[in-house]
């Protein structure tokens, strides 16, 4: 399952991570139908396939591994409440919940776009900010489940506008989520130019020639690949994958590599930026692969 802020994918997949069966419906925005919602889902995924299926859930946001509660989620409803517990009561059977970055990040180093290297770093560009790590194809998660959150520090090496930082929903401000999400990327275009476009939109624009929307893009490529530095500082992975809806620009790919370059403290950094080779499919594989990879009496499939 991948649970997004508008809408709750389904995936059955096989061990060797071929589709069997797909559907998503909309996120209905409350608590308790969200939880029905996947009910549903998983009831005519195991009747379409006549199989019990394994439960992975991708999820904005995460359980605390000292209580279980969810915490720091856009989908602010999911907050102070046992989501994996809940859900567990609803299946009748145990369900591995994880970080939808994390998801992505597992999913691309799985069998995607940074299959076979050791350390991946997933970032999620999309409504919000997330960030995921994995090792040696194993997640980590940190002591406190927030390792890889980049979404939640502050855009480094501020400048420009950057300094007057915005208010985010977590309580901070300025923090990288208000400046390279899509809704972080339409903010800023709206404070800097006065016009009220979507991401998408103002790519268009920019590819059509529009002088703002062109420097839009560039800013936003820019403050981007800091992002990026950042990470290259911290964490130095052999692979940065991009996922969310900002990962389709192809203007960035080009750009991002002397970006991360100029301020990585390196002299010859030389890391691979890539979009997710699962798309927007790349969190709810990933949540399949919370369980193992291989059929066991427990595992006839992963949904």
């Amino acid at each position: 399952m991948d649970f997004g802020g508008t809408k709750i994918e389904a995936n059955v997949l096989d061990p060797a991570g071929s589709v069997l069966w797909r559907d998503r419906v909309p996120n209905p925005g409350t608590y308790p139908k969200a939880v029905a919602a996947i009910g549903d889902l998983v009831g005519a995924a195991e009747q379409a396939l006549g199989a019990r299926c394994t439960i992975g859930v991708g999820t904005p946001g995460s359980p605390s591994p000292r209580t279980g509660i969810m915490r720091n989620s856009n989908s602010q409803y999911l907050n102070g409440k046992p989501f994996g517990s809940d859900l567990e009561a609803a299946l009748d059977r145990p369900v591995r919940l994880a970080n939808d970055a994390n998801c992505l990040a597992l999913s691309e180093a799985f069998d995607g776009a940074a299959a076979g290297v050791g350390s991946v770093f997933g970032l999620i560009i999309g409504t919000g900010v997330g960030g995921g790590l994995v090792l040696d194809g194993a997640l980590l998660d940190g002591a406190h489940g927030i390792a890889g959150e980049i979404g939640h520090l502050p855009v480094p090496w501020p400048q420009g506008a950057e300094l007057d930082p915005p208010p985010c929903w977590c309580g901070l401000a300025g923090c990288c989520e208000t400046w390279v999400s899509g809704k972080g990327f339409a903010r800023a275009f709206h404070a800097e130019h006065g016009q009220t476009l979507t991401a998408p939109e103002i790519v268009a624009a920019a590819r059509n020639g529009d002088p703002a929307a062109k420097q839009a893009l560039t800013d936003y490529t820019d403050r981007l690949g800091r992002v990026l530095a950042q990470v290259a500082n911290l964490l130095d992975p052999d692979v940065m994958v991009l996922g969310g809806g900002m990962s389709n620009v192809a203007e960035l790919y080009p750009a991002l590599p002397a970006i991360v370059r100029h301020h990585a403290f390196s002299d010859l950094w030389d890391g691979r930026i890539v979009p997710a080779r699962w798309g927007d499919a790349s969190g709810v594989r990933g949540a399949a692969r919370l369980w193992p990879a291989a059929g066991t009496a427990e595992h006839q499939a992963a949904g």
